[in-house]
This record gives C-alpha cells, sequence and structure tokens, in this order.
C-alpha cells in the first residue's frame, strides 16, 4: 500500500473510467463532471434505478455502524446526505457530524437538503478528495463512505486517509455495489444495468452517457474479498462484510484497533 501511494505519477500511468482507461490525473476531473451533471437529478434517479431499496441498504449500514448519542462521525463522498441524515439521528445534538465531498454541486444538495429538514446544528461540510482529508487525525468514532468509493482515483490512498482520521476503538462503514452471489440472475442484472438504467438516465436526467460511466464503475470495482483484503492493507483489523440484494451491494465494516 505505502509503494503505491508513494509512487511517482508518469505519464504512462492510467486508471479506470468506467471500461475505458485514461490517464490517472485526468480522472478526478472526468468524475467531477459526471456527479456535476446529474446532481440535481441524484436522488431521484436512485430511487428510480433501485425502486426506492438504496434507501434500506442504507438504513442497514448506519445501523451495522453502531454509532451511539454524542459520537463524531466522518462521511465522505457524503454526495446529498442520505448517510448524514440517518447518522445524525442517531448522534443526536450532543454528537458531530462532518460531510465531505469532492463535488461541490452534489455538496450543495446534500447542504440544502439537510436543511430543509431542520438539521443545522453540529453538522459541516467540507469540500476535499477522500485521499486527503483535511481534518485531525483520530477524529471520530466512525468513518463512512457510501457509493463513492468507486469514483476515487487512488482507492488505497483513501482508505488509508479514512484509517488516519478513525479513533483508535472507532470503525469505517463502507456501503458499495460489489459482486452478485447469485449467479443465475446475472444475466438478467446485466441487461437492466446496461440497458434500462444508462435509459433511465437519458429520460429523467437527460445525460445517458453519465450512467453508463456509472454502471462501468460497478463493473470495475473490486469485488468483496478483494475490497476486505484493501482494507486490511490500509490499517484495518477484523474487516467483515455482508451482501445486501444478493450481492448486488455489500457493507463492509472495520476496526481501528
Amino acid at each position: 500500500m505505502q509503494g503505491t501511494s508513494a509512487k511517482r505519477m508518469t505519464t504512462t500511468d492510467t486508471t479506470d473510467f468506467g471500461f475505458e482507461k485514461i490517464p490517472l490525473e485526468d480522472k478526478t476531473q472526468r468524475v467531477t463532471k459526471v456527479f456535476s451533471s446529474v446532481s440535481s437529478r441524484y436522488d431521484l434517479m436512485n430511487d428510480l434505478m433501485s425502486f426506492g431499496t438504496h434507501r434500506l441498504w442504507k438504513r442497514f449500514a448506519v445501523h451495522v455502524s453502531g454509532v451511539r448519542k454524542g459520537q463524531a462521525v466522518l462521511d465522505v463522498a457524503g454526495g446529498t446526505g442520505d448517510l448524514a441524515i440517518l447518522f445524525y439521528q442517531r448522534v443526536g445534538e450532543g454528537g458531530r457530524v462532518l460531510v465531505t465531498d469532492i463535488n461541490n454541486s452534489m455538496l450543495v444538495q446534500g447542504r440544502n437538503k439537510l436543511i430543509d429538514k431542520g438539521i443545522i446544528k453540529n453538522i459541516d461540510y467540507v469540500q476535499a478528495n477522500a485521499e486527503h482529508l483535511p481534518v485531525p487525525d483520530n477524529s471520530f468514532d466512525c468513518v463512512s463512505i457510501a457509493f463513492g468509493l468507486r469514483n476515487v482515483t487512488d482507492k488505497q490512498t483513501a482508505l488509508r486517509s479514512m484509517y488516519e482520521k478513525t479513533r483508535y476503538g472507532g470503525c469505517m462503514i463502507i456501503l458499495e455495489f460489489s459482486r452478485m452471489v447469485l449467479p443465475g440472475l446475472m444475466r438478467l442484472y446485466d441487461a437492466y444495468s446496461f440497458k434500462i438504467i444508462p435509459w433511465l438516465g437519458k429520460v429523467v436526467a437527460d445525460d445517458e452517457e453519465s450512467y453508463r460511466y456509472l454502471v462501468e464503475s460497478i463493473r470495475m470495482h473490486p469485488d468483496q474479498e478483494t475490497l476486505k483484503h484493501m482494507i486490511e492493507d490500509a490499517g484495518f483489523t477484523r474487516v467483515n462484510y455482508y451482501n445486501l440484494s444478493g450481492g448486488i451491494v455489500a457493507v463492509h465494516k472495520a476496526y481501528k484497533l
């Protein structure tokens, strides 16, 4: 892990942008463009694409975290604030929630949604790259990231950054699309992903290309076991994961001990 993060970038370094290989230094800008484009329709599209199931996945992730009243939570790539709302309900006004996102449009959408719900005190927002979180080390009882890790350029560096910000005894929660464990449904899942979702993106968000990228990025994301090992390499221990909806998504939980 340290060798990867310390490796000097060269002109031949590439990374995945969906199924496309692009220069490493271009990914952040490309991802920013995607989410700036879809931010205003992001919540609606999530409901349509998952038939509302994403709300249950997020509730499960927050439940598994074990976060309690008065604790501090860092929600990385917090987007439109769904996890932040759920965490805030658990920590109460005596706790603290900090939402970060690299994309200003998504961060604004989330902040406005929380303000509309009357969530104002003890919640803050910082525009930041998950690879370099600008907060003190050992500051949070729980660090979470939901549906954001697969969009990060250097996932291992981001995991290490999240480890550094977690307090000893605290945990990290990752909710992300993963690999189906029900192979009989894979053909149906692929057909829905590659045909229906881009079509929905075109009709609802007027952006078929961005949603095609989002589908492709899911297929390029590490599977459950690979991500587990990456989390361990970042320094976390007692790494476990839960498959939801047949492995369409998985929740990984790990501790800093």
